[in-house]
C-alpha cells in the first residue's frame, strides 16, 4: 500500500519517504528474535564476530533513530536528508511476519537543483496486527525537466524546465485476512500541486496545464508477501496489485484511473548466493494530469524522464555474500512506456545495468546497506541502498 502510492502521488514525498521507510525498517522486528534475551554487550558492535551491527540497537523495545541519508537521484541532482523517527515494537505474535512497530518520523531533504520535500508519517499496528493505519502529510518543491509524455512531442534535445509543489496528505488501512499473509488495503489522497514551466506558454510542444491542480483518490490494494524479511529478502513472493481512483468527487479537477501491478520472486541458489526477479505494470485511463502519468522507474533512470500512459519494467538482480558481511551485487533491467495499451505507440524503451556492494548491517535483521551504481541512457549514477533496492515495507 504506502511504497506503490508514494512513488505515484508527488515526488515531495518520494524524496523523504525512502529514509522514512529506513526508519521503520531499521527497527521492524521478528518477533521470534526479539522474545529471547539480548546479550548485554555493546549495540553496535555484533558479539559473534566483533563487527560492526545494529541488531542490538534495533532490539530496543521503544528507541529513537536520527538520520542521515544522501540523496543521489539524477533527475533532482545531489544533496541531502535528515530525519527523526519513534520507534515501538508491538511485539503480539511470535510468527514470522508479525511483530512490525509503531512509527511516527517526520524527514526533510534538499538537493543542488533547489528541490526539496518534507514529510510527516505515522504508521501502527492495532488488533494483535490484524490491522495495519498509515498517516502521512507533504509538502515540497521540485524542479524536473519535461521530455514528453506520449501526448506532446519528444523534448529529448531541448527538454523543458518545470517545477512542482506539492502539498498534500493521505490515510490509509491494511487488513490482514485471518493469519494468513494476504492484505486488503484502502487509501485516501487528497493533494494540491502549483504547476510552472520556467520557459514561457508559448513555447512549442508546452503540455496544456492549470498553475493550480488538486488530486482526490481512493486506492484499493491486495498484497500477498511471504517475503522472509522486508529488508534484504532471499526468498519469498510479493504481489501487490491496485487500482488508484481518481475523481472529482473524492476532491480532485479530474477523473482519471491508474490501475497497477508489482511482482517480486526472490530465489536461493545457494547458501550464498540469492537471485531477485521483479515486474510491474502501471496503467492510465481518462483525463491524467501530465506529471501523474507513469513513467520507468528504474536505477539509472531519472525519475519522470520517460513518462507515457502506460509503462512497464522487468528486472533481474543477483547478489552474492562473497566475504564475511559483504557481497556484491549485479543487476539488469528493461523499461518501456507507452501510449497505446494495445499497440504500442509512441513508445520509449529503456535498457539498464549495473552492480554494487553490500554490508550486513543488523544481521538478525538481515538488514544490509551499501551502494550501486547504474549505467542507464544518460550515463552512471549512484545510490545509497538501506536493504533491498526494491523493498516494499
Amino acid at each position: 500500500m504506502r511504497a506503490g502510492l508514494l512513488e505515484t502521488i508527488s515526488f515531495a514525498a518520494c524524496l523523504c519517504a525512502a529514509p522514512t521507510f529506513v526508519a521503520a525498517a531499521d527497527s521492524d522486528e521478528d518477533p521470534a528474535r526479539s522474545s529471547a534475551p539480548t546479550k548485554k554487550g555493546s549495540k553496535y558492535r555484533s558479539p559473534e564476530d566483533g563487527w560492526l551491527d545494529l541488531s542490538a540497537f534495533l532490539d530496543e523495545p521503544y528507541g529513537f533513530a536520527p538520520i542521515v541519508w544522501p540523496v543521489t537521484e539524477p533527475a533532482v541532482g545531489y544533496g541531502a536528508g535528515v530525519g527523526l523517527a519513534f520507534i515501538g515494537n508491538p511485539g503480539h505474535d511470535a510468527r514470522a511476519g508479525f511483530g512490525r512497530p509503531n512509527i511516527t518520523g517526520v524527514a526533510g531533504a534538499y538537493t543542488d537543483n533547489d528541490s526539496w520535500g518534507v514529510a510527516a508519517v505515522d504508521s501502527r499496528q492495532w488488533k494483535n496486527e490484524q490491522l495495519q493505519t498509515l498517516v502521512e502529510v507533504f509538502d515540497g518543491s521540485i524542479n524536473l525537466d519535461f521530455y514528453g509524455n506520449g501526448k506532446t512531442p519528444i523534448l529529448e534535445d531541448q527538454p523543458l524546465t518545470y517545477n512542482l509543489a506539492p502539498i498534500g496528505g493521505l490515510v490509509g488501512a491494511e487488513y490482514r485476512l485471518g493469519r494468513s499473509p494476504t492484505w486488503v488495503g484502502l487509501t485516501y489522497l487528497l493533494m494540491k500541486t502549483d504547476v510552472s514551466f520556467v520557459d514561457p506558454p508559448e513555447t512549442p510542444g508546452l503540455p496544456e496545464f492549470r498553475r493550480e491542480s488538486r488530486i482526490g483518490a481512493l486506492t484499493p490494494t491486495l498484497t500477498y508477501d511471504t517475503r522472509d524479511t522486508i529488508f534484504t529478502p532471499t526468498r519469498g513472493t510479493y504481489i501487490e496489485a491496485g487500482v488508484g481512483l481518481y475523481a472529482e468527487a473524492l476532491g480532485g479537477d479530474d477523473d482519471f484511473q491508474a490501475p497497477y501491478v508489482v511482482a517480486m520472486q526472490f530465489l536461493p541458489l545457494h547458501p550464498k548466493l540469492s537471485l531477485g526477479l521483479r515486474g510491474d505494470v502501471s496503467l492510465s485511463f481518462g483525463d491524467v494530469p501530465f506529471y501523474m502519468l507513469p513513467f520507468i522507474d528504474m536505477r539509472g533512470v531519472p525519475k519522470m524522464q520517460y513518462q507515457g500512459e502506460n509503462a512497464a519494467k522487468a528486472e533481474v538482480e543477483l547478489r552474492w555474500q562473497c566475504w564475511k558481511r559483504f557481497s556484491l551485487v549485479g543487476f539488469v533491467g528493461e523499461g518501456i512506456a507507452w501510449t497505446e495499451l494495445e499497440r504500442f505507440e509512441k513508445h520509449k524503451t529503456v535498457t539498464i545495468g549495473g552492480g554494487g556492494f553490500r554490508y550486513e548491517l543488523a544481521r538478525r535483521y538481515k538488514l544490509h546497506m551499501g551502494v550501486d551504481a547504474a549505467f542507464g541512457p544518460d550515463g552512471p549514477a549512484f545510490y545509497m541502498q538501506f536493504g533491498s533496492a526494491w523493498m516494499r515495507p
